[in-house]
């Protein structure tokens, strides 16, 4: 069989066909994940990013396939979470620009989008790193563009393009030694050798696209037909939903992969016996019904946020002010210190829960200032962060590059009101630069690391994105943590304690006042999850 071309019908079942690929194998892509922490969750941002897409593309009625390529484009832009899935709305814009106007087509214009879509993809990263899911997309366009010099069939052209991806995946370990060490290929490459592999699949079925069925489709339709959308448009889900969820041995990873598909500002905090659940969504039954599953539920809230809002619209609006700042944190104790310092917003996310790029640009959009300052206060979601200012065009956005929550802190312990934007990015961005942050977890799975011997379970000390200490005592890893990051010059040690710390906080605390006693210490609840200690030292 062979294909020289296809519309826009066929470019959403290979959206669909890939969406359903990852989400399939999302979960193994997740535990490619480097470091041993449990914030692995390449695999779920880029499912959850072109999730986006294929939902937006479902239902459109053309088969222009410019329009379907936009289309899918703008919803993975907005839909994007992580540096994978923004790299990859990236790879899509591009695709979607190299088709803008065509109605259909061929091998050679798919070839084009392709090298298109890997050139935006490394645009988007500041420094672009070989080795990582950039160099498959590089690799396999360029083996793409030499198939199809030599053959127009389209089909013959993407088995070549993903033969090359998956041997530019096997190699990346060769081009970043972290990788070599962990024994693991790149995560977002991987993701990247599914989707073609799911284009593929689509490709050799051409017979059979209309029996493809996006996933998040088919939940929504078995439990939800007939469910009005008529909200106003400020509102994408009316109803926050909050409750506890009680039994034994309860996964909160689990459960916030089973309920992302249903809603956003998703949090899912706790462990073993007792799990804490928040989500906006349309269908709290639906969340309730899952989470069953799991256990029994206890005080369940479900308050309609529409409501909520049409009574806040009645309200005189807040006075725009001259700056204003959205950071990114979880934790009730997080967030309230956050607020108390001076943040207008508080999107929920962070360690496993990247938020989204629409969720993000929400919030600048719901600050009264004429110019915001985002604090992404993770690595994982700086990118998200610069992609959701360039799609303000009322208001000045800025992206002071917070790493961790030490860092978005102290920025905003540095914040000037009566400065003007440029002054207190500076000004905050010198104060994230000061801070030496840690941070204490256990190992989610056996590995080397830094030359560190690790196995699951293991308690591990994390400063500045390095692996410093391993042991299974609480207080003796804290306390080597805390060595490895001081300097002659620090003076302040301030250690803010997870959900599951609470037990050994006060004696860790008091423990380092005896070691240090030259030093001020602080201890803060933060009651962020999987994190025992998030600490900083300035």
């Amino acid at each position: 069989m062979s294909l020289y071309s296809f519309d826009g019908q066929g470019l959403k079942k290979m959206i669909l066909g890939s969406t359903n690929l990852l989400a399939r194998q999302k979960s193994e892509i997740d535990a490619l994940n480097v470091f041993p922490v449990p914030d692995g969750d390449t695999g779920n941002n880029m499912y959850l990013t072109l999730l986006a897409a294929a939902k937006a593309i479902q239902d459109l009625e053309t088969c222009h396939i410019g329009e379907v390529a936009e289309a899918a484009a703008q919803a993975c832009l907005m839909g994007a979470r992580g540096n994978s899935g923004v790299i990859l709305s990236q790879l899509v814009r591009g695709f979607a620009k190299a088709l803008e106007g065509k109605e259909k087509a061929n091998a050679l214009e798919v070839v084009e989008a392709l090298e298109e879509g890997a050139k935006l993809a490394y645009q988007a990263v500041m420094n672009p790193v070989e080795g990582t899911m950039l160099t498959v997309m590089r690799r396999s366009a360029v083996a793409a563009r030499t198939a199809v010099l030599r053959n127009y069939d389209l089909l013959r052209v993407m088995i070549i393009t993903l033969r090359e991806a998956r041997l530019a995946l096997q190699e990346t370990p060769e081009l970043l030694p972290v990788l070599k060490e962990a024994g693991v290929v790149d995560a977002g490459g991987r993701g990247y050798v599914v989707i073609l592999e799911g284009i593929l699949s689509v490709l050799k079925r051409v017979e059979d696209f209309s029996l493809l069925k996006d996933f998040a489709a088919r939940q929504e339709d078995k439990f939800a037909k007939g469910f009005s959308r008529e909200l106003d448009t400020e509102i994408q889900f009316t109803y926050c939903t909050e409750f506890l969820v009680k039994g034994s041995q309860i996964s909160p990873d689990a459960i916030r992969h089973e309920l992302v598909p249903y809603g956003d500002c998703l949090m899912v905090v706790g462990s073993g016996r007792l799990v804490k659940v928040h989500i906006h969504t349309n269908h709290p039954g639906l969340v309730l019904e899952n989470c069953l599953n799991y256990g029994s539920l206890h005080e369940v809230s479900i308050h309609n946020m529409k409501d909520q809002y049409q009574q806040n619209q009645k309200q005189a609006p807040a006075p725009e002010k001259e700056v204003g700042i959205v950071t990114v944190g979880s934790g009730e104790g997080i967030i309230e210190i956050m607020n108390s310092l001076g943040a207008d917003a508080v999107v929920v996310g962070g360690q496993t829960m990247n938020p989204s790029t629409e969720e993000i640009v929400r919030a600048i959009q719901g600050v009264a200032a004429r110019g915001v300052l985002i604090l992404p206060n993770n690595k994982n979601i700086i990118l998200a962060a610069e992609q959701a200012a360039k799609m303000i065009k009322d208001k000045d956005v800025k992206v002071v590059p917070t790493r961790t929550v030490p860092q978005g802190l102290s920025a905003l312990l540095a914040q000037q009101p009566s400065g003007n934007l440029d002054e207190n990015f500076q000004r905050m961005s010198e104060a994230a630069r000061s801070v030496v942050s840690g941070e204490v977890t256990r190992a989610v799975r056996e590995t080397t690391c830094n030359g560190l011997q690790i196995k699951q379970g293991d308690l591990i000390g994390i400063t500045e994105g390095a692996i410093v200490t391993v042991g299974q005592d609480m207080n003796r890893v804290v306390k080597e943590l805390v060595a490895n990051m001081l300097e002659d010059d620090h003076s302040l040690v301030t250690l803010y304690y997870g959900l599951d710390a609470g037990d050994t906080a006060e004696e860790i605390f008091n423990d380092l006042k005896q070691s240090y006693p030259e030093l001020e210490f602080e201890l803060h609840y933060g009651g962020q999850p999987l994190y025992d200690f998030l600490i900083s030292v300035e």
